[in-house]
């Protein structure tokens, strides 16, 4: 009945594509807007309290910050000195590395320089401070007093003092050697057992980082082709998938049965219990395999139609491409500004880090932290992080939607915007980012929860039982599926309100009853189009790991290049996935806008279609189809009626 109430109500809309043009959920943008006020509060906080100059000058043990006048804490000794002249941190024994709070376990002090040299006794550290004036020991310690002085052993560095220099921009001395961090190594890479593999593996990433760069040139070269020629293969892709899927589950079928009569003739068959077990649970999986091919049979018949839907909607998307060419370049630009995103946000990070009021903690050093509500800020900041990177892949997915629904809904081509992607950003800006901002939180609340149990899940692992462990993985995958869900429908939402221009709800209900009166096409393009996207991702990687394999076998003899190959390898696949998801939503725009037009047009004069020629081969095809079939009969026929004659009567 709630289905129905639904459709009634979206077939009393008229939809009128890109006539009409209104603001929509406009207190979700300003909802959006306080949101990012408050990210930005908490960026401001950190930089007025200090946490900037402490995080990039460096701090000592004792609260005061390296290369500036300080003042003074209230019961911390050596708090409040001058340390002008002292600009880098230096650590008694940065080796000394807590793996569970993530930091160094060591006295910090401010120095004036970093020992470029190894220092192996305290003689070593005393002509150090004599000769270049850089302390190493703790402020209280004059450098006289070093090979003298009982304390020196505890406020000394630990020798042999390993050659450090400073790293660019943080002020801190860091060792060369990165064998200092044996343990935090073997936590982070368990599988380098010998430093010489990690420096021969790294070595050949270095030689061989032309071959890198041209092959990784080489995987957005084939992926932009791919793009352009995968709607002229598409026909023959989709059936060489047919023919290939039908083989291996009859193939996969005939063993099973030919290995149980195998073993059922075997006279040794049945002299033993595990070999009794063994031909039950052959015939078991017989059985099985030739109920799962019977079905599939049946799932292809039924949808054998529908698959030339799908061919269609890849030969228009490729159109789509050559008339929009700045679509191949979107997720560029959607990647840069989340990469400029991530990097904002790591940096407030780091400065809530070093943000808040100094403690003295048990030890009698000092740390900095945030008392009373203001400690609250790091959820604040992540829940940030994840709506802030939905709502600019939202972004891109209402920019692509615009762009393809101009394309789609403009009769004459030659009167497309000069440029239809600026046309649907302007769009956006205008009218609709509380759309998206309302969209990007829906899937931030789905997110957030599955992220909670995550990573509860960490921090449980090995402690909990079973039933635990299995309810965590239960709500984990049903979170996760729901996001997926929510993640398409929203999709489809942003295509409406591009077409429409309706709020978020509207347009989720509009496109919500679109498909489900067209679920068994969604099924065919969601499965027979995504498997043929993804053949094409596998195509790239191939290609790109052959060209690897044959340029880096001439390097075979004095270089590693595993690591070179997998690096390419990798980069290939985010390319590909990069590429190739765009061109899936694109088929996921036009598939809405089919439907629409479809449902709303049946090629009467003053109701003439929108839809491409190839789309409209299949329209005619699908009514001949039906007159052959009977108005009445069969699930085509009864899927087709609403879209071809919904307003007949």
């Amino acid at each position: 009945l709630y289905l129905s109430f639904l459709t009634n109500e979206s077939s009393k809309r008229e939809w009128k594509p890109l006539e009409e043009h209104s603001c929509t959920d406009v207190p979700w943008l300003l909802l959006f807007i306080l949101f990012c006020v408050g990210m930005g509060f908490i960026c401001g906080y950190s930089i007025a309290t200090g946490a900037a100059a402490r995080l990039l000058s460096g701090y000592d043990s004792y609260g005061n910050i390296c290369g500036q006048k300080n003042v003074k804490v209230e019961g911390i000794v050596n708090s409040g000195l001058d340390l002008t002249h002292k600009k880098y941190v230096f650590f008694l024994d940065p080796c000394n590395i807590d793996l569970v709070h993530q930091k160094i376990k060591s006295l910090a002090l401010c120095v004036s320089a970093c020992p470029r040299k190894e220092l192996k006794t305290l003689a070593d550290i005393q002509k150090f401070a004599e000769t270049n004036g850089s302390t190493l020991c703790s402020y209280e310690l004059q450098s006289s007093e070093y090979t003298t002085d009982p304390r020196a052993a505890k406020l000394c560095p630990k020798y042999p003092v390993p050659e450090s220099a400073p790293i660019p921009f943080f002020h801190r001395c860091a060792p060369v050697n990165i064998s200092c961090y044996a343990k935090f190594a073997e936590a982070l890479i368990t599988f380098v057992s010998d430093s010489s593999v990690l420096h021969r593996l790294i070595s050949g990433v270095m030689t061989s980082k032309e071959i890198i760069m041209g092959l990784c040139l080489l995987s957005l070269v084939l992926s932009m082709i791919l793009m352009v020629i995968i709607r002229y293969i598409s026909r023959v892709l989709v059936w060489i998938v047919t023919i290939l899927v039908i083989l291996g589950s009859l193939g996969g079928t005939g063993v099973l049965w030919w290995l149980y009569a195998k073993q059922r003739m075997s006279a040794s068959a049945l002299e033993t219990q595990i070999a009794k077990d063994n031909l039950q649970a052959l015939l078991i999986y017989a059985i099985a395999a030739t109920v799962f091919t019977v079905i599939l049979f049946l799932i292809m018949l039924i949808m054998r139609k529908r698959v030339a839907l799908t061919i269609a909607l890849f030969h228009v998307a490729g159109k789509v491409f050559i008339h929009l060419p700045l679509l191949v370049f979107q997720p560029f630009w959607t990647f840069f500004v989340l990469i400029l995103f991530w990097a904002y946000w790591i940096t407030v990070l780091l400065f809530l880090g070093t943000t808040g009021s100094p403690v003295a903690n048990e030890e009698g050093f000092v740390e900095f932290r945030m008392v009373g509500p203001l400690k609250y800020m790091w959820w604040y900041h992540a829940v940030g992080l994840i709506w802030i990177s939905e709502f600019i892949l939202a972004c891109q997915q209402m920019t692509v939607a615009g762009a393809v629904v101009t394309y789609y809904f403009t009769r004459e081509k030659r009167n497309l915007p000069f440029t239809p992607i600026l046309a649907s950003v302007n769009r956006l800006v205008c009218y609709h980012l509380g759309t998206v901002a309302k969209g990007s939180f829906i899937i931030t609340l789905v997110k957030i929860p599955r992220m909670i149990l995550m990573y509860i899940q960490t921090q449980l692992k090995g402690k909990e039982n079973a039933c635990a462990r299995c309810m965590l993985k239960a709500c984990i995958c049903c979170l996760w599926c729901l996001e997926k869900c929510l993640t398409y429908l929203n999709q489809n939402a942003y295509t409406a309100t591009a077409i429409n221009s309706t709020n978020f709800c509207t347009s989720a209900k509009d496109a919500f009853v679109i498909l489900v009166e067209n679920a068994l096409r969604v099924a065919a393009i969601n499965t027979v189009g995504d498997f043929m996207l993804f053949l094409g991702k596998v195509l790239i990687v191939c290609s790109t790991g052959l060209a690897g394999v044959m340029l880096l076998n001439y390097q075979r003899d004095y270089t590693i290049w595993v690591l070179p190959l997998i690096i390419v390898c990798l980069f290939a696949f985010l390319v590909a996935h990069c590429f190739l998801s765009i061109y899936e939503m694109v088929v996921d725009v036009l598939f809405l806008c089919f439907a629409i037009d479809t449902k709303y047009n049946d090629g009467s004069p003053g109701r003439e279609f929108y839809m491409d020629k190839v789309l409209m081969e299949f329209v005619e095809n699908s009514r001949k189809s039906m007159k052959e079939a009977g108005r009445g009969g069969g699930a085509e026929s009864r899927e087709l009626k609403p879209m071809v004659g919904a307003d007949e009567e």
